[in-house]
C-alpha cells in the first residue's frame, strides 16, 4: 500500500516517503494566499480544497496538504487557522471559527521506539452544521462534533461532542444543552436590532 493511501486510511505511515507533489503545489497556493490582501483572495486557494459557497478565511492560513479538507457553505475562519489534514477534515454549513484555532488529524505513537522511527498516523475530524468555535480551540484526531454546537474559547476537544449543546474546557465537555429559551432570547435581540437599524 502506498504511503499516501496509508495516511488517509488511518494506518501508520512514514511522512518522508509520502508523494508530496500535490501537497507542494497546494502549499505554494497557500503562500500566495497568505501574502495577498488583508481579507485574503479565496481564488488563490482554488484547487487546494473542496469548498462550498460564501467561504471566507482571514490569512494567515496553514494546512498540511489541502486536498483532505472539505468546507460547506457559509464558512468563516478568522486569522491563524491551522488544519493538519493527513486524514479528512470535513466542515458542514454555517461554521464560524475564531482566531488561532487548530484541527489536528495527525498524531504519533505513544511507544517511543515506534515514534522515533518517524512513523505517524492520522484520524479524520468531522464538524456538523451551525457550529461556532471560539478563539484558541484545538480539535484532536478522530473527533466528531455535531450540529448546532458552540465550542468555548480555549477548549481542547479530545472526544466527540453531540448535537445542540454548548461545550468548553480542557478537556472539552458539554456544559449545557442549547434550549428554546436561547433561541427566543436571540430572536428577540435580532428583532430589536432590525427594528432599530438605520434605514
Amino acid at each position: 500500500m502506498k504511503q499516501n493511501d496509508r495516511m488517509t486510511s488511518g494506518k501508520l505511515y512514514h511522512y518522508p516517503h509520502l508523494d508530496l507533489t500535490k501537497t507542494n503545489q497546494n502549499r505554494e497556493k497557500m503562500w500566495q494566499f497568505n501574502h495577498s490582501n488583508h481579507n485574503g483572495d479565496m481564488q488563490l486557494l482554488e484547487g487546494t480544497m473542496k469548498k462550498g459557497n460564501n467561504v471566507m478565511i482571514i490569512p494567515p492560513l496553514y494546512f498540511d496538504h489541502g486536498f483532505n479538507i472539505e468546507i460547506g457553505d457559509n464558512f468563516f475562519a478568522n486569522t491563524n487557522l491551522t488544519i493538519l489534514d493527513g486524514a479528512k477534515v470535513h466542515f458542514g454549513n454555517n461554521v464560524f471559527i475564531g482566531p488561532n484555532c487548530a484541527f489536528y488529524t495527525a498524531s504519533h505513537p505513544i511507544d517511543a521506539t515506534i515514534r522515533n522511527m518517524n512513523l505517524e498516523y492520522a484520524l479524520p475530524i468531522t464538524v456538523g452544521n451551525d457550529v461556532w468555535f471560539g478563539g484558541n480551540v484545538c480539535v484532536l484526531p478522530g473527533v466528531t462534533i455535531g450540529s448546532n454546537v458552540v465550542i468555548g474559547t480555549g477548549s481542547v476537544v479530545v472526544k466527540d461532542i453531540p448535537n445542540d449543546c454548548v461545550a468548553a474546557g480542557n478537556p472539552c465537555k458539554v456544559i449545557r444543552k442549547i434550549t428554546k429559551e436561547d433561541s427566543d432570547h436571540w430572536q428577540k435581540m435580532a428583532q430589536e436590532y432590525f427594528a432599530d437599524e438605520d434605514k
